[in-house]
């Protein structure tokens, strides 16, 4: 139904505007019978036939948004299975006041935008892990969880997911970026320890810079990143972090980061200890070097798609993260 009265109202839109230059060019083409309508009488009526077609395409138009939004909720937000011990991490009742569901206007002091969705069912007294999905460039935080289908699967296994609006990759921007989880944990019960970083392209990179800056590289306790602009010349320059689960996800059909993911995964490996020589290849296609210091997982993750596709390893993905949750 909306469809068709969006159509309507732009076939209206476009006669109004065709009445308005012949109303203007040549009057005496329009009549009523046999009555020559004045210059001035067209006119008025092509302005407000072309404001009522503007006014109800804008309207179909919103409806059509705030519908799409009601529908999507229900699809992407899933209801968390909550298995809490005694020795699980709290928040007082009352001290978090964070809604249950979407956040979708939040912004940080430097006006970067952000949303953050919780489980269905989410419990504000229970420490979640928080999934941080760092945006491609040119996509805000709404077309970024469009391009990566985390919420539903995250929010199943009991994250919290938020997702961030990109902006230009410079030192200043991904401390700010990384600056997001300490917000979120002001409104909603997060685990400190329990902060887990992806992202695509530079999303990836964000994800990855901000796991070895100093001043940054406390944040995670694991990261995901996917096409990240990071080569292994790049992190020659930095000290190592401390032992961290690295999952690193890359093309080999990569045209615009050629071969990055494979240099920067054998960066984390000598940083993470691990045995460059052992490598063990699983089900989802991925290699994971073994005898790494503390037992963190480092994996290596290619993909046959372009550099402007996601990988679509989801559960991998979130499997990666959750059975990093104990290794900090």
């Amino acid at each position: 139904m909306n469809e068709s009265l969006s159509m309507i109202f732009r076939v209206l839109t476009v006669l109004s505007i065709a009445l308005l230059v012949v109303g203007i060019v040549k009057p005496e083409w329009i009549r009523v019978g046999q009555k020559q309508l004045t210059r001035t009488t067209i006119v008025g009526v092509a302005i407000g036939l072309l404001l009522a077609g503007l006014i109800g395409a804008g309207a179909i138009q919103f409806a059509g948004k705030e519908n799409a939004e009601v529908v999507n909720r229900g699809k992407v937000l899933g209801e968390a299975v909550y298995a809490v011990g005694n020795h699980a991490l709290r928040c007082d009742p009352g001290t978090k006041l964070g809604s249950a569901g979407a956040g979708n206007d939040e912004k940080t002091a430097a006006g970067i935008r952000y949303m953050v969705k919780t489980p269905v069912n989410y419990n504000a007294t229970i420490a979640h892990p928080l999934l941080m999905v760092y945006a491609p460039a040119q996509t805000n935080r709404y077309e970024s969880e469009d391009f990566v289908h985390l919420t539903q699967e995250a929010t199943t296994a009991g994250f919290i997911v938020a997702y961030a609006d990109h902006r230009t990759m410079t030192p200043k921007t991904i401390e700010e970026l990384a600056a997001i989880p300490g917000l979120i944990e002001q409104k909603w019960c997060i685990d400190k320890k329990r902060i887990f970083l992806t992202g695509h392209s530079d999303g990836g990179t964000a994800a990855m810079a901000i796991a070895f800056l100093n001043g940054t590289k406390h944040i995670p306790a694991a990261i995901a990143p996917s096409a990240a602009g990071i080569r292994g010349e790049d992190l020659k320059v930095y000290q190592c972090p401390n032992p961290l689960p690295v999952m690193i996800v890359h093309s080999s059909q990569d045209r615009h980061f050629p071969g990055y993911g494979k240099e920067a995964i054998q960066w984390w490996a000598t940083c993470n200890g691990c045995d460059t020589a052992g490598l063990v290849k699983d089900a989802d296609g991925c290699v994971t070097y073994k005898g790494c210091t503390n037992n963190v997982t480092t994996r290596y993750c290619e993909g046959t798609g372009t550099h402007s596709e996601w990988s679509g390893k989801n559960k991998a993905i979130i499997d990666f993260f959750r059975s990093s949750q104990d290794v900090r």
